[in-house]
Formats: structure tokens, C-alpha cells, sequence
């Protein structure tokens, strides 16, 4: 069995990683990459030069180039240099055209296109844009190198950045003493409560571990998942925090400061991050903080994405089997009557029918009847939970149905039933310990599935009742051709498939013990 697990695991693994690099190869080679402008309104308002400049930026942060300004590189060698921050000004006025650069300034541009073009680079120069003897808006001359990212290089670096360890040489500036605290009682809770907490000085993360009074309780920042960068979705929030992260309106309380400033706010300040000088640049952060650990995200009253997609998923996915599996075993048991043909034209009509249609007929219905048709973070009111649950579970139903009455027939008309027919079995038992027992197997492989498959949410379910859940990310992301959110959501649901396929496989070898994935020697 763990060799088997093992085995698994591995090629599961390798798959995922297959997935993503298909996606980056769609993406990053056969998608024009100006389409990423697309809804750019800061691109549609720039001109000339500048306008060519904020392409290759952007390209850069979509991850399609690496891209050098030539000024950029000046300030990278004035240390080895020892180049003064005059020279480096200097040195970095090009002129409007090549042959109007002074001579210092001509060796180093030389200088800097000898190094990027043996790296296979290309370095581009654009001449001023002239408008009446003057330099156009925007039309200023420009110099830089760039390189297209290989795909591999590109995959390695995704793949080897998507977990990050918090560790105490994470702040490059003088600190104090760096290390690690363990205490039993947080000091934001005054020093009292008993409240285990780990703190960290030259952290990223001013709490590596703590605990308060939210679900789950214990909380931890030491180790982050990197699945991807945003920069249309949620600008620059990584798509596994965007995706948990809370929503709705702030929940403000009485909040004791670092210095033992007090006043009511939603900060929760066991999320502070550093920020180097954050504390001397801001009056408010000199009043609240003692480091430079100021940067905290705020608490508010509703659940995440994940949060909401799981549990309206979730209670759709029990709600399924506990009326789905009693139907289907009905319908097996009483073949041909007029229960099973009720079932049989329900599950007919699930099928038949486009699920955006019968969606908006539920909603319908649940409209004359008074139930809440869109959903709505700050109101405190489950019957708006009723509608989503009900749109996802109904087609469940009808599947489950459909499966389990055909492996019992099948089973049913097995040759095993007749001899224990034969062997004096009555009909209540051979279907409990026999009929059941076997046509429930298939089923028990899709458990874990359904229960990881909540987590992603439900595309058409959540748009049409506007539920804040995960179901729209991946196609809100395809529409603002949003890079990063795209590689990161088809990695999470790569890696939920594979592993609710292992844990599928786990379960059916723990209901049937027929089922071995131990190979024997013959």
C-alpha cells in the first residue's frame, strides 16, 4: 500500500507539473501577448516612446521577458563603479539621438550593449519624438535590453518559489538582535491571557505562530504557498491569498497598539509585516508601532472565496448523498414501477435540460417564494445559502440516482446473487450484504472528489447568484488575460484532482478489503 501510495503521488505530481507547463507553453507562446493591454486603461492613454516602454514593463511583470532599462543598470554597477550619484545622473542622460551622446556617455551605453548582447539580449534604442522643434509628450529617447524567458527556466523558477519558510535573515537592514520568541502569552492580548505565540525579529512576519478566538484557532505565517502574482484580478495579491482572504465589511474592535496606543479598528495586528522606515515616514505609525513592522491586513465580517465556494459546496455535496443514494437504491429495488419511471424522467430532465436554464427556473422559483436570490456578504441571513445549494445539489442528485440504480441492476443479475438465493439468503440480505455493498464501491471513489471539488466552486452557480466564491476566478482571470492568476488557479486544481484521485483509490481499498494495491510475486 505505501508503495503504492508512493507511486502514485509521484506520477500525480508529475502530471501537475505537465498541466502547468502546457498552460504557460498556451499562454506564453501561442497567445499574442498584446492582448494583455486589452482592458489596460493606462496603456490606451500613453504615446509615443513612453507608450513602448510600459509594454515591455508590463510584459515583464506578466512574465513574459526579462527587461533591463538602461538606467536601471547604471544603478546596479555604481557600487563596483564607485560611481557617485552624479555621474550615475550623468552617465543616464542619452541623447535624442545616438550620434548626439557625449563621449563618457557613448562608452557606457557601449558598455551596456556589449554586456546584454552576449547574453542574448536585444538592446533597443528609441530616438526622441520631436513635436515643433520640441520633444513630444511621452517622446522621450529610451535604451534598455530584453529577453524572452525560456519555458523551463520559466516552470523551474514557478515550480521551486511555490512554498516560502519565513526565516530571521529575510530583513536585509540593521535590525537589533535577530531571532526567534516563544511566549505563552501574546503580548497583544496585554501579557495575561494565556495565548502561545511565536514571534520573530528579522522575520518578514512580525507572528510566525499564534492563536486568537477565530476558526481554526491556531494560526501560522511561517510558511507561505506562491501559486502566482495578480496583476488585473487583485493587483498584486498572490492568488492562493486573494483566494483566502476574507471579504465583506470591516469588524471594527478595541485594538491595543505595540506602544500602548488603543482606539477602535478592524487592523489585526498579528498579520504585521515589515516595511524598512514605515515607521519613521509615518506620524500615525510612530503613535501605534515600536519597529517597523507596521504593514497589517484588516478583519472583516465575511468568509473568503474558498470560504463561501465551500460551504455552499459542501452542504449541496451531503445534501446529494443523503437524497441521491436513498432514490437510486428505491428506484433499483422497485425497477419499472412508477418510482423508478418518476426518477428516471427527473434524471432525464437534468440531463436534457442546459444547466444555466434550469438554474434561472430555480431561481424563479425561489423568488415567488421569498427566498433571497443574491447573495450578500453582510447580511446575516442563511436563506440566501438556499438557492446556490439547491441549484448544485439537484443535478448531484440526479447523477447519483442514475449510477447506483445501474450497478445494482447489474449486480442484481450477477451470478453470486443467484447462489446465495439458492443457499437460502433472504432478499434483505443478500441486498444489504451483497447488492449494496458492491454498487456502492464506484461511488465511494468520487467522495473525496466532491469534498476537494467544493473548494474550487461553481462557475455558473456562483455568477448567476452572485455568490463571492472561487468559481469565477479562473474565468474572470482568462477575460483580463491575467497571467499569473491562471498558472496559479490550474496548479490548485491540478493538484486537488490528483489528490482526490489517491484519496479515492485509499477509500475504496478501506470498504472493499477485495481491492489490494500490494503487488504479489507469482
Amino acid at each position: 500500500m505505501t508503495k503504492y501510495l508512493l507511486r502514485r503521488i509521484f506520477h500525480g505530481l508529475v502530471s501537475v507539473v505537465i498541466v502547468v507547463a502546457i498552460v504557460m507553453i498556451l499562454i506564453y507562446s501561442c497567445l499574442d501577448r498584446q492582448l494583455v493591454f486589452a482592458q489596460d486603461p493606462t496603456y490606451t492613454q500613453l504615446g509615443n516612446n513612453q507608450k513602448t516602454v510600459y509594454q515591455y514593463r508590463k510584459w515583464e511583470d506578466y512574465g513574459y521577458i526579462d527587461y533591463v532599462p538602461y538606467a536601471d543598470w547604471l544603478q546596479s554597477v555604481a557600487v563596483s563603479e564607485n560611481l557617485t550619484q552624479e555621474q550615475i545622473s550623468a552617465y543616464s542622460a542619452i541623447g535624442q539621438k545616438a550620434e548626439k551622446d557625449s563621449e563618457e556617455v557613448a562608452a557606457w551605453v557601449a558598455r551596456f550593449t556589449e554586456e546584454y548582447e552576449s547574453r542574448g539580449y536585444t538592446v533597443m534604442r528609441l530616438d526622441a519624438k520631436m513635436s515643433k522643434k520640441k520633444v513630444a509628450p511621452g517622446g522621450q529617447p529610451q535604451l534598455y535590453a530584453w529577453k524572452n524567458k525560456p519555458l523551463l527556466g520559466r516552470l523551474w523558477n514557478y515550480l521551486t518559489g511555490l512554498i516560502s519558510v519565513d526565516n530571521i535573515h529575510y530583513v536585509k537592514e540593521d535590525i537589533g538582535p535577530r531571532g526567534l520568541t516563544f511566549t505563552l502569552h501574546d503580548p497583544l492580548y496585554g501579557g495575561k491571557a494565556f495565548a502561545p505565540a511565536i514571534i520573530g525579529n528579522g522575520t518578514l512576519h512580525k507572528y510566525l505562530l499564534y492563536t486568537d478566538g477565530r476558526f481554526p484557532f491556531i494560526h501560522q505565517n511561517l510558511v507561505t504557498v506562491n501559486l502566482g502574482k495578480s496583476y488585473t484580478v487583485n493587483s498584486g495579491v498572490d492568488v492562493f491569498q486573494s483566494m483566502n482572504a476574507p471579504q465583506g465589511s470591516y469588524v471594527s474592535t478595541t485594538v491595543t497598539y505595540p506602544t500602548g496606543h488603543t482606539e477602535s479598528s478592524a487592523d489585526d495586528l498579528h498579520s504585521a509585516t515589515y516595511s524598512a522606515g514605515s515607521r519613521e515616514s509615518n506620524l500615525v505609525n510612530r503613535d501605534r508601532f515600536t519597529d517597523d513592522y507596521t504593514n497589517v491586513t484588516t478583519v472583516k465580517s465575511g468568509l473568503s472565496q474558498i470560504g463561501y465556494s465551500f460551504v455552499i459546496g459542501i452542504i449541496a455535496s451531503a445534501l446529494a448523498y443523503l437524497l441521491g443514494v436513498p432514490l437510486g437504491i428505491v428506484m433499483a429495488r422497485k425497477k419499472d414501477r412508477l418510482i423508478d419511471k418518476i426518477g428516471t424522467a427527473y434524471i432525464v430532465f437534468i440531463i436534457a435540460v442546459p444547466s444555466l436554464a434550469y438554474i434561472f427556473l430555480f431561481k424563479a422559483i425561489g423568488y415567488s417564494m421569498g427566498l433571497p436570490t443574491t447573495f450578500n456578504m453582510d447580511a446575516a441571513d442563511w436563506r440566501m445559502y438556499a438557492l446556490p445549494i439547491v441549484s448544485l445539489a439537484l443535478p448531484s442528485v440526479a447523477n447519483l440516482m442514475k449510477w447506483l440504480r445501474r450497478y445494482m441492476i447489474d449486480q442484481m443479475n450477477s451470478d453470486y446473487v443467484k447462489f446465495a438465493r439458492s443457499g437460502g439468503l433472504s432478499e434483505r440480505e443478500i441486498f444489504t450484504r451483497h447488492i449494496l455493498k458492491n454498487a456502492i464501491i464506484p461511488l465511494v471513489h468520487g467522495i473525496p472528489g466532491t469534498v476537494l471539488g467544493a473548494l474550487i466552486g461553481a462557475i455558473i452557480t456562483e455568477r448567476v447568484y452572485v455568490v463571492p466564491g472561487a468559481g469565477n476566478l479562473l474565468t474572470k482571470a482568462i477575460n483580463m488575460y491575467d497571467n499569473g492568476v491562471i498558472v496559479g488557479v490550474t496548479m490548485f486544481y491540478a493538484l486537488l484532482s490528483v489528490t482526490a484521485i489517491i484519496l479515492g483509490d485509499v477509500l475504496m481499498s478501506m470498504v472493499d478489503p477485495r481491492i489490494s494495491f500490494t503487488s504479489k510475486a507469482r
